[in-house]
């Protein structure tokens, strides 16, 4: 899709050819000064004064700049003058008195043009200026410029060929495709729906996690359905002035209209969606609420006749949305843009591997089974970094070790090979990398051990261990998130075991179980103590995956009830503190035999790796 070139307005053209105009103006007069008035010759100023002593000039007009005389012989001619140019003389008045010259001053200069001009070229410079803001921040759609504040700055798409984005070009949402088709099929047939009496939503929200394609998704429908398509930000909505951002919702709509059938899309829309009674909006004159009234009166009364606008709009927290704007009649439908399973991120990898060249070798089912939580963005970002990696190894197509560096490159961060460890820090993170790979390959809760590695990546990650999913999971039971906060533990305790002290680097993994475990007890009702309650504030979802953000913070309870839940918490991590140590004390010798290994080698993966874990054994208190 492209930006369509709005054509210049009836104002602009007239100012433009003002201007033009007093260009030629200025020209004309710079190179012909004389060409409007007649030519009079000019005369050295000692044969005027000569001139006079004889007797010879009848009359004369003396200015500052310039003299003008007529001799006696052409007295009756009024044609006949001449001038010169005078210079410093007091006795001038005198000489002209005694000789009978007639003298005045020269009368007030009568030049038709230089009048002309005189009045024209102030208020052309005023237009000049004011063109120069309305052109300054003009943009493709009519946008208005620096002083268009009430102009709407919605960019217009229409469909080409070359860049048109259809359903082809998403993939890993099926079910939101399914929904969209309908929407396409009015903005296409309008009359078939409208026979019958069925009203088509007025409203389309798109709901997701970032980076799952909402955008991309509402292009698609505008590139399917083959209408003009309005994009804007919420954000753009909302100006210094209160008032601007009402008329910039006014301003789209009227454009919409003229376009109809077309498709608007509001990007980001808690921008100005939010809710009013949650504290935000301070009072009726604030702007984003104004804008937001604006936007619900326009919603209710925008398809009057035949007008067919639909508006498509996305957000990341629904959760927050004024209900005024969710109810029926406005936003009808929810349309969940989820992350992709594992035969959607197929298709995603497939449609983005297609721009670059691969390898005869490269398996795009096993990246895809390798990435499970990973969102269309993520995706892209992936084949992008393998294809950066090919290249800056001069190779010619990407091979499947471009691939995981780069899934490595998205989990773990950027490798710094320049980050030099000292040896006794090199030690403590192998033996602390290898705890965390052996407790996570006893307990079915941590997912498989990929790979070990003590090259630091990241912002601070010395080392790190990875696991991979063997298959999508959207539920976790309570004895799988335990095994999970002991795989977290793992390499705290593993410090514990070999060195008898502690270090800094099991901070983020202290931080992930304390989490882990205060949801467990808050939001999954896992503790016996506590029983089935939820004691944080507002819903944290049933997906234990998450978006990986902050947990909301926690109702208001008792002192009591606080001490309780602190408590469960503690026990939690506890007993999995407790359980990684019994793991590894059962296993010490692997433990120094992999931490031997890798010291040499810095990474260890693949067959190798697993050959070595396969030899770690359960305690039998824990096996029972």
């Amino acid at each position: 899709m492209s930006i369509k070139d709005k054509p210049p307005s009836r104002t602009r053209q007239i100012g433009s050819i003002l201007l033009w105009i007093t260009g030629l103006f200025f020209l004309f007069n710079a190179f012909f000064p004389n060409f409007f008035n007649n030519p009079v010759p000019q005369v050295p100023y000692s044969l005027f004064i000569s001139q006079v002593e004889d007797g010879q000039v009848a009359k004369a007009s003396v200015g500052d700049k310039e003299i003008r005389y007529q001799l006696t012989e052409n007295a009756d001619q009024d044609n006949a003058i001449l001038r010169t140019t005078p210079i410093f003389d007091l006795d001038l008045p005198k000489r002209l008195e005694a000789n009978g010259v007639e003298f005045a001053a020269p009368p007030p200069s009568n030049n038709f043009f230089g009048n002309l001009l005189g009045w024209i070229i102030p208020p052309i410079i005023f237009v000049a200026i004011w063109q120069f803001f309305i052109g300054r921040n003009g943009g493709a759609g009519g946008a208005g410029g620096a002083l268009s504040f009430t102009r709407s700055k919605a960019k217009v798409y229409v469909e080409e060929e070359s860049t048109k984005i259809t359903f082809d070009n998403v993939a890993g949402v099926e079910e939101a495709k399914t929904e969209l088709t309908e929407i396409v099929e009015f903005l296409k047939t309008p009359q078939r729906y409208t026979a019958i009496g069925a009203k088509i939503p007025k409203g389309v929200l798109l709901v997701g996690p970032p980076g799952t394609g909402k955008t991309l998704m509402a292009k698609a429908v505008a590139g399917e359905a083959g209408v003009p398509f309005f994009s804007i930000s919420g954000s753009e909505f909302v100006e210094l002035f209160v008032g601007a951002g009402a008329a910039r919702v006014r301003d789209l709509f009227e454009e919409a209209k003229k376009k109809a059938p077309c498709i608007i899309f509001i990007d980001e829309l808690d921008a100005i969606g939010k809710s009013r009674a949650s504290g935000g909006m301070m009072g009726g004159n604030d702007e984003r609420e104004q804008t937001l009234n604006q936007l619900l009166t326009e919603m209710d009364g925008f398809a009057v006749g035949d007008a067919t606008v639909i508006v498509l709009a996305a957000t990341n927290r629904p959760e927050i949305l004024d209900p005024a704007l969710l109810r029926p009649g406005r936003f009808d439908r929810q349309v969940l843009i989820d992350r992709p399973d594992l035969g959607g991120r197929l298709k995603i990898l497939e449609i983005y591997a297609n721009k670059v060249k691969l390898s005869d070798e490269v398996d795009l089912k096993e990246i895809a089974t390798r990435t499970p939580g990973f969102a269309g963005a993520d995706l892209a970002n992936i084949v992008n970094e393998a294809a950066l990696l090919a290249a800056r190894n001069y190779r010619e197509t990407v091979a499947q070790a471009d691939f995981a560096e780069a899934i490595e490159r998205v989990v773990a961060g950027l490798e710094k090979k320049g980050r030099v460890l000292s040896e006794k820090e090199k030690t403590i993170v192998a033996y602390h990398e290898v705890g965390h790979a052996i407790v996570g390959s006893l307990l079915p809760g941590g997912g498989k051990v990929a790979k070990i590695s003590i090259v630091p990546r990241g912002m601070a990650a010395l080392g790190y261990t990875l696991q991979m999913p063997t298959e999508d999971r959207f539920l976790m039971d309570e004895r799988e998130m335990r095994d999970q906060i002991a795989t977290l533990l793992g390499g705290r305790s593993a410090e514990e075991i070999i060195f008898g002290s502690i270090t800094t680097g099991a901070a983020n993994d202290l931080q992930r179980a304390t989490d882990l475990a205060e949801r467990m007890v808050t939001t999954y009702g896992m503790s016996k103590v506590l029983g089935p309650l939820a004691y944080e504030r507002g819903s944290q979802g049933n997906n234990f995956l998450g978006d990986g953000g902050m947990a909301n913070p926690r109702r208001m309870v008792s002192d009591d009830t606080a001490k309780a839940i602190d408590a469960e918490v503690k026990e939690i991590v506890e007993t999995a503190h407790q359980q990684a140590i019994a793991i590894l004390k059962d296993n010490r010798e692997l433990l120094e035999t992999i931490s031997q290994q890798i010291l040499d080698t810095e990474v260890i993966e693949g067959d190798n790796l697993q050959e070595l874990l396969g030899q770690a054994t359960k305690p039998e208190a824990i096996a029972a």
